[in-house]
């Protein structure tokens, strides 16, 4: 998958079009393949998201065109209020991998700023026509686009271009085992509910991981390097890796069972790439899936240390002696314990992390019985 971001397409100032001046782009061609595109935040890539992804690689494949993805980074809700934003499922790495195993071709990545905000819908309709070579659009039925707000699907029909309306996707059964979901008109609402971001969100948060993963279509992790800590846990004699969120907040919070795995450059993961780092015998415990190693992790903002509003995801590797730093990690949440807890000084800390070990150890024991 090729990756863009907006500026590298956009060959001069004059070619971001404005409405004084809608031709400007037509003398600057677009260094992009004629293509179908979707538009959105894909916050998670669930399976709404998928079913759009699949449609356009099916228009794509049948009009000879390539698949396009076109995302915002920041998200539009961080830009106006990052106090009070969602919680971010993927960051920009996570979603560029996601979207690449899905088949998209190329992926444009506008940074959402004021100069982008203030585009009329005439001119961002300019922008995907003149600049980004789009034959054809694939969008929710309640897309709108423009700092006025009248830009929609027929907008852009008007204005010439195919859209293709995937009318909104939910579970059918978001109890059963299998991760199936149906594009539905309203009729059917009744019966199964959309599948959303936020859905998802709002299950992590409750930690309920098993519905979560249901609405991804795989199990929920995050990938980050890790990075240097204060090494509070090791004075605690439960030293942890620090992984970087690249996000504001994350969506999960509480202490979790997790299995994890290295990744290569490529984000493959790397045959037992924990282990090969493990000094003095000390090689850690074995996951529940092929080359992981179990462990215990903490993410949220740590109230027992006084840094309240610092985001962490930490994780402890029982029986494991190693020097993680700069290997890049995928963590994979596999069972909520509880939620985060305040303790009245580090030797009460140390007990309730370890008792939070403890019991993850017996819940992993479990799985293996």
């Amino acid at each position: 998958m090729n990756t863009y971001f907006l500026e590298q397409l956009i060959t001069t100032s004059n070619a971001m079009l404005t409405d004084n001046d809608p031709l400007a782009a037509a003398n600057y061609p677009s260094q992009l393949t004629p293509c179908v595109l979707t538009i959105g935040n894909f916050d998670g890539v669930h399976l709404g998201h998928q079913a759009m992804l699949a449609q356009v690689r099916t228009i794509a494949n049948e009009s000879n065109l390539s698949s396009a993805v076109m995302i915002f980074e920041p998200q539009p809700r961080e830009f106006f209020s990052p106090d009070t934003a969602p919680a971010r499922l993927t960051n920009l790495a996570e979603k560029q991998a996601l979207l690449a195993e899905h088949g998209v071709e190329t992926l444009i990545v506008v940074s959402f700023d004021s100069d982008f905000r203030a585009l009329s819908a005439k001119a961002f309709a300019d922008l995907l026509a003149l600049q980004l070579n789009v034959q054809a659009l694939v969008l929710g039925d309640d897309f709108r686009f423009g700092h006025d707000r009248i830009g929609d699907s027929q907008f852009l029909r008007d204005y010439g271009l195919q859209v293709i309306n995937l009318h909104t996707v939910t579970d059918t059964n978001h109890n059963d085992s299998d991760h199936s979901a149906v594009a539905n008109d309203t009729a059917e609402l009744n019966t199964a509910e959309r599948i959303s971001s936020t859905r998802v969100r709002d299950l992590l948060l409750a930690g309920d991981i098993n519905a979560a993963n249901k609405l991804l279509g795989r199990d929920y992790t995050i990938t980050g390097l890790v990075i240097s800590g204060d090494k509070i846990g090791r004075t605690l004699d439960f030293p942890t890796a620090n992984i970087d969120l690249a996000r504001i907040k994350p969506a999960l919070h509480g202490i979790f069972a997790v299995d994890v795995v290295a990744l290569d450059d490529k984000g493959e993961v790397i045959a037992d790439g924990l282990s090969q780092f493990a000094t003095n015998g000390q090689s850690g415990v074995a996951g529940l899936q092929p080359h992981s190693l179990f462990g215990t992790a903490s993410i949220g903002t740590r109230p027992s240390v006084d840094k309240p509003h610092e985001w962490r995801l930490e994780v402890h590797f029982p029986q494991l002696q190693a020097d993680l730093y700069e290997q890049t990690l995928q963590v994979r949440f596999l069972h909520f314990l509880h939620g985060e807890r305040h303790y009245n000084g580090l030797e009460a800390l140390r007990a309730g992390i370890h008792n939070d070990v403890a019991d993850l150890l017996v819940w992993r024991q479990q799985q293996l019985d």
